[in-house]
């Protein structure tokens, strides 16, 4: 056997480099090319980690929590950020079409009383948040989607709430970036952060080589937490949030099958069915916490989503199953981001040159927009004080009062077409 190492990667010091090709890390690297600077991509296999199994819907009022609500304002700004988001991906003036951007509306419905019950009090909420959501009938949610069930209890239109392909999404950045000369793809692991005189100047990797760079970004999802070399006291509380997802294929005789997103309950658990232009639908998610990260489908789990599914499109159990996927998505204490720079432990600064983005669980395809103008304007030595709220330190350090203040007021609640403006 050759023991023989490999020559080391060698790549120009960048203006910034990121860490994680998943849709994160690629809509960051896209929006730092586009301000100017030269970026490396860092990652051993782009595009094969939560995006890959991601369903892209953009849904910052379907995916309204109860005690969750802090994340709202984030989530709106990142949807009002899509269009233009999209548009910069255009192929030949198409909207963005080639990534599978779609601002057809989400139906959300409920398969029995208690569906419907609980449905109407996240209305509540929603409607309280200044956000709309329009009670249909059932006859015309089956008008627009004839092959709805009857059965169903009911219905509501959320005409804010899109979709987007996440696989079509990475490829086109990709691309895109891929011809560009002021940008490097680096197809290996980060294995750790380099530092000097409290400065972070890049990234080690796991061949032995390296990369330079002025500002370091690191979105590598779970993978950021052991990461080596990271700023002493500061930890990244990531855990392992696992989901199965369906793709099936319709038969011709069914198409289309639903022309919009369909979001349900059924007897309390989540699912949801996603059309796709190529004659697809994605049905998922389960949740599940488990301490492994592993790659392993639920049996149960594809029973759940396919028994679930043919409840609200009874139609579902004549789809051809073309791929069972499982990933991980990296969730918080809180369920929100970690994202923006760490403060220094002695406080009153921050460690230059490292900004972390990492966390989404949930949310990542929805939020790439936002995420990608926060760490911009990071960068550009802008930074929103709206979102000093999900600072990656906090729960190291909690936020001072004059912090706390500054993230919570009044301004930063509901309605973002008030705020400056961040694209």
């Amino acid at each position: 056997m050759n023991t023989t190492p490999g020559p080391r990667t060698a790549v120009d010091a960048v203006d910034a480099v990121v860490i994680g090709g998943g849709v994160i890390g690629h809509g960051i690297a896209w929006e730092l090319r586009r301000s100017g600077r030269t970026v490396a991509l860092v990652d051993d296999a782009p595009g094969d980690g939560a995006s890959w199994a991601a369903a892209g819907m953009l849904a910052p009022v379907s995916e309204l929590h109860y005690q969750e609500e802090g994340l709202l304002p984030l989530m709106l700004e990142s949807s009002r950020l899509w269009p233009a988001f999209a548009g910069s991906l255009a192929d030949g003036g198409d909207g963005g079409a080639g990534t599978g951007y779609l601002t057809t509306p989400t139906l959300a419905v409920g398969a029995d009383a208690a569906d419907r019950q609980a449905l109407a009090d996240l209305r509540a909420l929603q409607l309280a948040s200044g956000l709309s959501v329009e009670p249909l009938t059932v006859r015309e949610a089956r008008r627009r989607e004839p092959l709805l069930s009857p059965a169903i209890s009911c219905a509501f239109e959320i005409p804010a709430d899109h979709q987007v392909d996440p696989r079509r999404l990475i490829t086109r950045i990709r691309a895109l970036l891929a011809a560009d000369t002021g940008f490097r793809a680096v197809p290996e692991r980060a294995e750790g952060l380099i530092q000097a005189d409290g400065r972070v100047t890049g990234v080690r990797l796991s061949g032995g080589g390296e990369v330079r760079a002025a500002e370091t970004i690191v979105a590598n999802g779970l993978g950021a937490a052991a990461l080596q070399d990271l700023p002493a006291g500061l930890t990244l509380p990531l855990r392992p949030v696992h989901g199965d997802i369906l793709r099936l294929r319709v038969p011709e005789r069914l198409r289309p099958l639903l022309s919009s997103t369909v979001r349900g309950l059924v007897r309390g658990i989540p699912v949801y069915i996603v059309p796709r232009g190529d004659g697809t639908v994605v049905v998922g998610a389960t949740q599940r916490e488990d301490q492994a990260y592993d790659r392993a489908v639920s049996a149960g789990g594809v029973y759940q989503l396919l028994r679930d599914a043919q409840q609200l499109v009874p139609a579902v159990a004549e789809l051809e199953l073309v791929e069972a996927t499982a990933r991980a998505r990296p969730g918080t204490p809180d369920n929100a981001p970690l994202l923006g720079r760490v403060r220094t432990s002695a406080g009153g600064g921050h460690v230059p040159g490292l900004v972390i983005a990492t966390g989404f669980f949930r949310h990542g395809v929805l939020l790439t927009p936002a995420a990608a103008a926060i760490c911009r304007e990071l960068l550009d030595g802008t930074p929103d004080p709206r979102w000093d709220g999900f600072l990656p330190d906090r729960f190291d350090r909690p936020l001072t009062d004059a912090e706390r203040s500054q993230a919570h007021s009044p301004t930063n609640a509901l309605h973002p077409a008030t705020h400056r403006r961040t694209a």
